[in-house]
């Protein structure tokens, strides 16, 4: 037999892979399943984006290779957005980097400043990816605390008590996922003095900052963030075009064309149509998001009563797409969506799939219709 490779030893299949085939099965039985476990818009995509796709398909070139950094329209495009709904200046021809989903971005980063035996701070809880991506690289994930006493920031006098011998990379994440909290002046301060300091890659993953949140805050917005930073950002929660796999990296030349050397070896460049669908999604009016917000605001408020008549407990303030809620004390995550699932036959995510601290927590979604909602609500 053909044995695997070590790198896969030390990395499971992704939760929500397995999760959803279990899911499937009891739907398959015939159970009626909610699911409020997954964060994938179920709404539509700006009407101009979807009609930019549908058009480009007679264009000429539509069915060619594009170029590896994309169309310089679609670069400007975000350039265009950072400065109107971040008050960021970004050079299109340098500091920009369209993805085939910011995801894809977290892969071809690592891999762009990452040796066998680096460390990478991760933080704890928060995306799986950026650990599983570490251990693909044979590089060391060192787990770092968020808190609810801390607001879901890090404790920096902990960190500086790390030994951070060879850490390359730090993974940030605010509007944070699972959390839904966000950050303060303060703390970008802090950690980019801290990169700065320790000679560390900073990277703030900013997928969330349109979603019921009235303050959206780019890194690069702060003082000597272009030195040690980079951002990746994405349209899937944005403008609800998850499955049309569209992210981007933002930064300085050095850092962005290092990525560039990983990712033109790796892929062919984004699909045509799909880059000129997302340059019409980009143009967007603040009409777009004060639309999403309201169908996200009455969702939440139902998800909150849902979460009330499951005992659990919230924090108002809290931004993004989903809702992280508390346990009663004494009760562990998974065995509580486990029984949720049997009893209710509602799948919610347990929050140790987001980490250790996750323990005591879980994360509903906010994708799904307030119709759904309200017949979850109604079997509890």
């Amino acid at each position: 037999m053909i044995e695997v490779a070590k790198r896969l030893q030390n990395v499971e299949e992704y939760y929500f892979s397995k999760k959803l085939r279990e899911v499937a099965l009891l739907k398959a039985q015939g159970k009626p399943i909610i699911n409020l476990g997954i964060g994938s818009p179920d709404l539509e995509p700006p009407f101009k984006a979807s009609m930019a796709l549908q058009d480009s398909l007679v264009d000429e070139k539509a069915h060619q290779y594009q170029s590896y950094q994309g169309l310089p329209e679609l670069r400007e495009e975000i350039s265009n957005f950072y400065k109107r709904h971040y008050t960021v200046d970004l050079s299109s021809q340098t500091e920009v980097l369209p993805l085939m989903g910011s995801k894809e971005g977290i892969m071809h980063i690592s891999m762009a400043f990452l040796n066998k035996g680096d460390k990478v701070l991760i933080p704890n809880p928060g995306y799986p990816t950026y650990a599983s991506v570490t251990k693909l690289l044979e590089a060391k994930p060192i787990y770092y605390d968020l808190k609810e006493k801390n607001n879901w920031q890090p404790d920096f006098k902990a960190l500086e008590r790390l030994d951070l011998r060879r850490v390359k990379i730090m993974w940030i994440n605010y509007p944070h996922m699972p959390t839904g909290r966000n950050a303060d002046n303060k703390f970008y301060d802090k950690i980019i003095a801290f990169g700065k300091r320790h000679n560390i890659l900073i990277v703030n993953d900013n997928p969330y900052s349109f979603i019921l949140n009235e303050k959206p805050i780019s890194i690069f917005r702060y003082k000597d963030a272009k030195h040690v930073c980079l951002e990746l950002n994405s349209l899937s929660k944005t403008f609800n075009m998850a499955g049309w796999r569209v992210g981007m990296l933002v930064g300085n030349y050095d850092f962005v064309s290092a990525v560039l050397r990983v990712k033109s070896n790796m892929d062919s460049g984004m699909f045509y149509g799909i880059q000129k669908g997302a340059i019409e999604a980009l143009k967007c009016s603040d009409m777009w998001f004060q639309s999403l917000n309201s169908v996200y605001q009455t969702r939440r408020d139902l998800i909150w009563q849902l979460a009330d008549n499951l005992n659990c407990t919230y924090d108002k303030d809290a931004t993004g797409l989903f809702v992280w809620a508390k346990l009663p004390p004494h009760i562990k995550s998974e065995e509580f969506t486990d029984m949720v699932l049997k009893e209710y036959s509602i799948f919610i995510t347990p929050g140790t799939v987001f980490g250790s601290n996750g323990e005591g927590y879980v994360r509903f979604s906010l994708c799904a219709d307030a119709t759904i909602i309200k017949e979850a609500i109604a079997r509890v």
